[in-house]
């Protein structure tokens, strides 16, 4: 077995959850995330991914990030990425779905 290529961390704020995630964004690694991201309520929150430390993103994560935004949206929240990195912000325009996305900087800590 494989080891997981990506850790994930949970922060909860009133107005905010944010999803930090670092490593690779892939077939293997999409599963935790989405089990992680389905416990949260999104029904009018904002969803924050934290996407700064990821090394990789494929065309699984790239579904996986498609299908959380529908999800928000159904549910009457709002997802944002943060700190898209270039690889990421690549694959999201090879595919024409950037404009999908509410983009926005890193938080700092």
């Amino acid at each position: 077995m494989l080891p997981i290529r990506l850790d994930l961390d949970v922060s909860t704020q009133p107005d905010v959850t944010v999803v930090t995630l670092a490593g690779e964004l892939d077939m293997t690694t999409c599963p935790y995330v989405t089990q992680a991201t389905d416990t949260l309520a999104l029904k009018g929150q904002t969803l924050a991914l934290d996407l700064s430390a990821l090394t990789h993103m494929d065309s699984s994560g790239l579904n996986m990030l498609l299908t959380l935004r529908n999800r928000a949206r159904d549910e009457h929240g709002v997802l944002h990425l943060l700190g898209v990195p270039r690889q990421a912000l690549r694959v999201l325009d090879l595919t024409g779905t950037r404009s999908l996305f509410t983009l926005r900087p890193r938080l700092t800590p």
